[in-house]
C-alpha cells in the first residue's frame, strides 16, 4: 500500500475517522488492561476482547475500502501489480 494509505493529503475526513476509531481502539485496549488488573469476571474480558477484534477488523476494513478507491484512481502503477497487493491485504484481513 501507498504510504498514506487513507489519503495524499493529511487532517482529511478519512484520516481523521481513522485516528478516531483507533484512539477507541486504544481506549478499549486500556479498559481490557484494568479489567485484567481488577480481576474482573473472565466472561467480561472475553466479551470486551471480541469487542475490541471486531473494531480492529472494521478499522483495517476501513483502510482496504480507501486503498481501492485510491486504487482507482492510481495511474502510476500498473493494475495487475496494484490488485495484487490489494488481494494480499484484503486476505490478511479476513
Amino acid at each position: 500500500m501507498t504510504k498514506r494509505a487513507i489519503s495524499k493529503k493529511p487532517g482529511t475526513n478519512e484520516s481523521q475517522d481513522l485516528i478516531n476509531r483507533l484512539r477507541r481502539i486504544e481506549g478499549q485496549i486500556g479498559g481490557l488492561i484494568n479489567m485484567i488488573e481488577t480481576e474482573r469476571d473472565c466472561l467480561d474480558v472475553i466479551t470486551q476482547i471480541s469487542a475490541t477484534k471486531k473494531a480492529l477488523e472494521r478499522a483495517g476494513m476501513m483502510m482496504l475500502a480507501n486503498a481501492l478507491a485510491q486504487c482507482a484512481a492510481d495511474t502510476k502503477r500498473s493494475g495487475e501489480q496494484r490488485r495484487d497487493q490489494l488481494q494480499r491485504a484484503f486476505l490478511s484481513l479476513a
